[in-house]
């Protein structure tokens, strides 16, 4: 078992040890700046931004010695400073979710969609281990989907995550009430079982969301009609090769080819590949952060659903959660 608290614990009795000895030097990480471009590969006047999106999307800030941006400030911070730069000629959007927060996944999306119209540039989504649910939902601000040929995509849909705590309550002898201003008002409380109206109500709520949903797919995917569409997102995911067959994506191939096909829709034959990190982030190759963040469901533990058993307050999710 993982036992964060119990590591940090070793780690600074050996930092007091080595501090006793003298012999220890800690060098702290300065303070966070402003994006910084890298170039990665290719020659030329023009540029292909390469953009990364990996791990649940959320809006949430991400913990640390020094805590970092969320995924949405990044992001929006990424294609400002993209939209100012004239050498900007295609961007290819690096895919590497099971989704998210419905809300989340919805700005990821709207800003996506707003930068491609101001800018005017074609904008490539490049779908990775998993781009899933709200990974995909933001994949339709893309101008073309191209899969990995392992890719998992697909989970067109949502879901609500609660918890009930009442059975768990009752074996250590802790009664929980509240005192409300309408019976509706504590409903998903996670310390009463839910009632058969109330659950009609958040159906509705998830219904609403999913035909959402299931308009951006249809904008996306104009190929596609909205019975097929309709027929297509049940939840169910998708292998890449499954994926094309149903008109979900466009091409199968490899992060390099999404470089090529950006290239090819910006009218160029040559240019230079870029990203944009923090100062102190190693970026190597196009491949260079792209593993960093995991998708996993481990990283969905420590991340939502932790947020979500505290705050008792259930979520609603274009996630794909097996």
């Amino acid at each position: 078992m993982f036992r964060p608290y119990a590591m940090l614990g070793r780690f600074c009795l050996l930092a007091a040890i080595g501090l006793q000895a003298g012999c220890l030097t800690i060098n702290l990480p300065g303070p966070l700046g402003p994006v910084k471009e890298t170039e990665l590969s290719g020659k030329g006047e023009g540029k292909v931004l390469l953009l990364e999106l990996s791990g649940v999307i959320s809006s949430q800030d991400k913990e640390g010695i020094i805590p970092q941006p969320n995924m949405l400030a990044t992001f929006k911070e990424e294609l400002t400073r993209a939209a100012k730069d004239d050498k900007i000629k295609a961007v290819v959007v690096r895919i590497n979710s099971p989704g998210g927060t419905v809300t989340a996944s919805d700005i990821l999306y709207h800003e996506l969609r707003e930068f491609k119209t101001k800018k005017k540039v074609p904008v490539i989504a490049s779908m990775m281990d998993v781009a899933a649910s709200g990974g995909y939902y933001l994949a339709m601000a893309a101008d073309s989907i191209l899969v990995h040929p392992s890719t998992v995509t697909g989970s067109i849909g949502v879901i609500m995550l609660t918890v009930n705590a009442r059975g768990l309550l009752e074996k250590v002898g802790v009664e929980a009430s509240a005192i409300t201003s309408g019976p509706r008002k504590d409903m998903g409380s996670p310390f009463r079982v839910m009632t058969a109206e109330e659950r009609g109500i958040f159906q509705g709520v998830i219904d609403s969301f999913y035909q959402r949903f299931l308009a951006v797919v249809q904008e996306g995917r104009p190929n596609l009609s909205a019975d097929q569409i309709k027929k297509l997102a049940d939840g169910r995911i998708y292998s890449g090769d499954q994926a094309k067959a149903a008109g979900l994506i466009d091409e199968i191939g490899y992060l390099d080819d999404a470089i090529e096909m950006a290239k090819k829709k910006a009218g160029l034959t040559e240019a230079r590949v870029v990203t944009y990190g923090r100062p102190g982030e190693y970026q190597n190759n196009i491949y260079s952060r792209v593993f960093g963040a995991s998708p996993s469901i481990a990283g969905l533990v420590n991340f939502d659903l932790l947020s979500m058993v505290r705050g008792g307050t259930p979520q609603f999710m274009y996630l794909w959660m097996p």
